[in-house]
């Protein structure tokens, strides 16, 4: 992508937002925008079509011995953090984002939600062929601490069905919807489901609330430390524009972005 076509990509994503076109993240307060399509609209490229055969297959859940069942952050005395992203929203803005990360020469975690890989599934190819890593983020995205078991348990395993038929394995990790922190219950159906670890965060970003790229740039940089796990969101243009600031602030501290599986085993 040459420097003006990143421009004009920014430049649109940040129009987008103005206009409220932009998916919204894990409020839990807001409806989940996955990229699905609404009754009788249409219906967005790759939708309803077997997706081809992946050329990368996805790592297996990730088991980390010696780390507890839910993960907030890694080691505290090594040079890397994990930005973890929600996956949803535009993928002409996820596309954008990975483009940035990969031009840094840093690696994310994507924790994908499984409506929108049944609306985009040609994005979990090119998250894998980033050399970036995907994992479980559930179905709907509805708050699942709040479901009785089967509920929950269905959420979880939707997901990893679809993940499966993309990439050949349930992911790398599951990320509950809506809440920060799993309970006993949904740790539990985690485990059933394949997935050794659930994984939490120590940093937030705040940017599903759209604050700005500068805001989101702050956040993170008065957060972060070695070692840690930053929630970020896929489908927000000021999260696209954030990035390579943040990369830089990281870079500037002698820290880099890796996956969340490398940071921790």
């Amino acid at each position: 992508m040459t420097s003006l076509d990143r421009r004009s990509v920014l430049r649109a994503a940040a129009s987008a937002a103005a206009a409220g076109a932009l998916a919204t993240g894990c409020d839990p307060h807001r409806d989940e925008d996955t990229g699905a399509v609404p009754s009788g609209g249409p219906r967005p490229s790759g939708a309803g079509h077997v997706p081809p055969a992946p050329v990368r297959a996805a790592r297996p859940p990730t088991r980390a011995p010696g780390l507890p069942v839910q993960i907030e952050h890694g080691p505290r005395t090594g040079k890397a953090v994990a930005l973890t992203f929600h996956g949803a929203g535009d993928p002409k803005l996820a596309t954008a984002l990975l483009a940035e990360a990969e031009r840094a020469g840093a690696r994310v975690t994507v924790l994908a939600v499984g409506t929108w890989l049944d609306a985009q599934p040609a994005m979990a190819r090119r998250i894998l062929d980033g050399g970036h890593e995907l994992g479980n983020h559930t179905l709907h995205h509805r708050n699942i601490d709040a479901l009785p078991a089967a509920e929950a348990y269905a959420e979880i395993t939707g997901c990893a069905d679809r993940l499966r038929k993309l990439t050949g394995t349930i992911g790398s990790w599951f990320r509950p919807s809506q809440t920060r922190r799993a309970t006993d219950l949904v740790t539990g159906l985690a485990r059933k489901a394949g997935y050794p670890h659930v994984l939490s965060y120590d940093v937030d970003s705040l940017d599903a609330n759209d604050p700005g790229a500068p805001a989101v740039q702050r956040t993170v940089l008065d957060s972060v430390g070695p070692g840690s796990v930053v929630s970020l969101h896929l489908g927000h243009a000021g999260t696209v524009a954030a990035l390579p600031p943040i990369l830089d602030g990281l870079r500037r501290r002698g820290l880099r972005a890796v996956t969340t599986t490398e940071l921790v085993t």
